[in-house]
């Protein structure tokens, strides 16, 4: 029986002995000659934006992993139906991650607008905020495209969450660009996959996430914070020792019963915000929720994270969770949040000026990876379109190729590490039963499908 995993022995586990296997060299993915794809609006063909996806390098010494990316994902990105004018760009950028993280024993620093963490695809994570606050003084909002700036030197009592304020201006993907700087305050799993739908950018422009979310599997590990410690989707053991089964990992905030906003859920007096109304439901500002804690394992602490055991890490770990409701719609705070638990550092930086090794990743998927990628052909039987979904994370690409019963092959494609989904036209093809043949390295599978015609 696995014992109660204590504080010292999860550290121990992170220690300069794990270099050559730290999760933080070994769980990026790299890419050198793909680039990326961006939708317009009202045009649904994905243009290409010329740009590598996921990221280039990972380099590695004794303490730090370095790891090299332009910040654009495999999956499309845009349009942004709030009048962003902005695309993904590329960064440029490296960021330098602590392979040993160590917990913060003093004041918990805040999390900031920007980056505050990476996913494993090179793109940026931000935190809850979108930088537009209520200006007490004038009771209006300030910050952001649209507002006046807020005042210099105040503390902003009210500050909007991004995930609800600005949903209308993410792609399907969950995602949108800061000055180019393309990112998620949230889960990167597509709308059109939650159970329940808020946003019907997915009916128009086809495109994915870097994952989908699978409630019998433990989510992979999906990136770092700014502190060093990993983030994982939604989905987690239920005990922290591994046990338990899969279960939803859920936040350990709520939105307080208000109906003004007067004080903060601590009982600070502040200057009041708006009254809760249909422009400014409850939710809209940050301070509109507090934490509860809860005694269960599979509730996570202030920080939006637990001590656990993870796959990457038999032994344990600090982690943060992509937290959701049991509608897979995204619930504060998010990621990481509104506190970091571990040592906070700006992770990018210019230059990478110590000696270093660099991270080769393994040639192929095993079998036992491949057999566990839960692949999802539909509708079927088809008739104009077919679509084939990888129910989870794809690291490696996935060659997919469409035979007829002769052997011919009619249409090939492919989805990409750090994509889910592909697409066949079946329009002009005859009436009848085919097979797609699903390809990873050396290991392959076989579907039929079933083309029908009025």
């Amino acid at each position: 029986m696995k014992k109660v995993i204590t504080t010292s022995l999860l550290f121990a586990a992170l220690g300069s002995t794990q270099a050559q296997l730290s999760p933080a060299i070994t769980s990026w993915l790299q890419n050198t000659t793909q680039t990326g794809t961006y939708y317009t609006s009202g045009n649904s063909t994905a243009q290409s934006n010329g740009i590598l996806v996921n990221c280039q390098t990972v380099q590695y010494s004794t303490n730090f992993a370095y790891v090299s990316t332009q910040g654009v994902p495999a999956y499309p990105t845009g349009p942004f139906m709030d009048g962003n004018p902005s695309n993904a760009t590329a960064q440029n950028a490296i960021f330098k991650f602590p392979l040993s993280p160590t917990q913060n024993t003093g004041t918990p620093t805040a999390t900031s607008g920007g980056n505050i963490g990476v996913f494993i695809n090179g793109v940026a994570l931000f935190d809850y905020r979108d930088g537009v606050s209520w200006n007490t003084t004038t009771n209006a909002l300030c910050g952001g495209p649209g507002n006046p700036s807020c005042p210099m030197g105040t503390t902003m009592a009210w500050n909007r969450d991004a995930v609800l304020a600005e949903r209308s201006g993410f792609d399907c993907s969950k995602g949108h660009p800061a000055m180019g700087n393309y990112h998620h305050h949230q889960n990167p799993s597509a709308f059109d996959l939650d159970m329940t739908v808020l946003s019907t950018v997915c009916n128009l422009y086809d495109a994915d996430g870097l994952y989908v979310i699978n409630s019998s599997q433990h989510s992979p590990l999906l990136g770092f914070a700014y502190d060093g410690f990993p983030i994982y989707g939604a989905y987690g053991y239920a005990n922290t020792n591994g046990t338990g089964g899969i279960t939803r990992i859920k936040s350990g905030y709520q939105l307080r019963n208000i109906t003004a906003r007067t004080h903060h859920a601590d009982g600070t007096d502040v200057a009041d915000g708006p009254v809760v109304s249909t422009t400014y439901p409850l939710g809209y500002f940050r301070e509109d929720y507090e934490f509860v804690s809860n005694a269960s394992q599979d509730y996570l602490d202030e920080h939006n994270g637990r001590f656990c055991i993870t796959p990457e890490y038999p032994n344990g770990t600090y982690a943060y969770f992509l937290t959701v409701d049991a509608n897979h719609n995204s619930f504060y705070p998010y990621a990481v949040g509104p506190t970091y638990y571990g040592t906070y550092a700006n992770r990018k930086v210019t230059s990478i000026t110590e000696s270093t090794t660099t991270y080769v990743p393994a040639v192929s998927i095993t079998e036992a990876e491949f057999n566990g990628l839960d692949i999802n052909v539909f509708p079927n039987p088809a008739s104009d379109l077919v679509a084939v979904q990888i129910g989870s994370l794809v690291t490696e690409n996935v060659r997919i190729s469409l035979f007829d019963l002769t052997g011919r092959q009619i249409q090939q494609t492919q989805i990409s590490a750090g994509q889910t989904i592909a697409f066949f036209d079946t329009q002009t093809l005859y009436a009848g039963t085919y097979v797609l043949q699903i390809t990873s390295g050396k290991h392959n599978t076989t579907r039929k499908i079933v083309i029908e015609k009025n």
